[in-house]
Formats: structure tokens, C-alpha cells, sequence
């Protein structure tokens, strides 16, 4: 199940496939360079699926909740972290309301919580409030791990 992004040129919907979200891409229509995600990507249970088991790079998923206060609070700093690992890493959200089984196939007991996977595998978990520079160093010790 491909991604659709939005052309920043000519606003054409692409398909980007799991495994192509870290890559720069090409628009089939313009041709105009799609550059690697560089935000958070909000996904339902087969995206997540998906995403986590074929991405070529970390995936760094922050489980959240409207109402949660701290996962407000993280919110920037999950974006700061997508804008910052552009090309290196993908950086998920899954609305733990929409979606309670994630949460419960990773027995999440609080949230902000967040799990790094490396090839459908969680390689990090944490509960609580962290910062970018935390996100980032798990990622970035996910990716030395993954090309060991």
C-alpha cells in the first residue's frame, strides 16, 4: 500500500512505495524532484504494517494521543526529528484512539510512546517525553546497528 504525496510543483498525487519514503523520487507528471518525507507521516494499521516492515531505513514511531498533553508537548520535536533525518530515517504517528490495536500488539501502557524499528522489529522503546536530539540518537544507532 503505497503513500500518496502531493506534488509540490504541479500538485499531482504520487504513489511512493514503503520502501521509497527515505529516496528521492521523481513526479510522473512534471518530473519535479519529490524529495525524501521530511515530516511526520499520520498512518492507519496496514501503513504502519507496511512502513515499519519495508522500510530501508529506521522508522521512528511516536504513539499519541489528542487529549495527551505530553504527546502536544512532543509533537514539535517529533517534527524537528522528521525534518532533521530526511533521507536517513521515517518518522511515524499512530492515534492511539483510532487505532487501539497497535497499542495493544506493543503492550503500550502510556503515551508518549516510542518504538524504532529496523526491519518490522522494534529496536527501541520508551515511554515519556523526549526531546529531538534523544529521537535522533536512537535512530542514528539504529541505522550504525542495521549496517553492521
Amino acid at each position: 500500500m503505497p503513500i500518496i504525496r502531493p506534488c509540490k510543483v504541479c500538485g499531482r498525487k504520487n504513489r511512493i512505495p514503503a520502501n521509497h519514503l527515505a529516496d528521492t523520487g521523481r513526479c510522473g507528471q512534471c518530473k519535479a524532484a519529490l524529495p525524501p518525507i521530511d515530516e511526520p507521516l499520520e498512518v492507519d494499521v496496514e501503513q504502519f504494517d507496511e512502513i515499519t516492515q519495508n522500510s530501508r531505513v529506521p522508522v521512528l514511531a511516536d504513539f499519541w494521543a489528542e487529549w495527551c498533553g505530553p504527546c502536544k508537548m512532543a509533537a514539535p520535536e517529533v517534527e524537528k526529528t522528521a525534518k532533521d533525518m530526511a533521507g536517513k530515517a521515517v518518522v511515524i504517528k499512530v492515534d492511539t484512539e483510532r487505532y487501539p490495536e497497535l497499542s495493544a500488539r506493543f503492550n503500550i501502557r502510556g503515551i508518549p510512546y516510542f518504538a524504532v524499528f529496523v526491519s518490522g522489529k522494534p529496536v527501541v522503546r520508551q515511554a515519556g517525553l523526549v526531546n529531538h536530539n534523544q529521537m535522533e540518537t536512537w535512530l542514528k544507532n539504529a541505522s550504525a546497528t542495521a549496517a553492521a
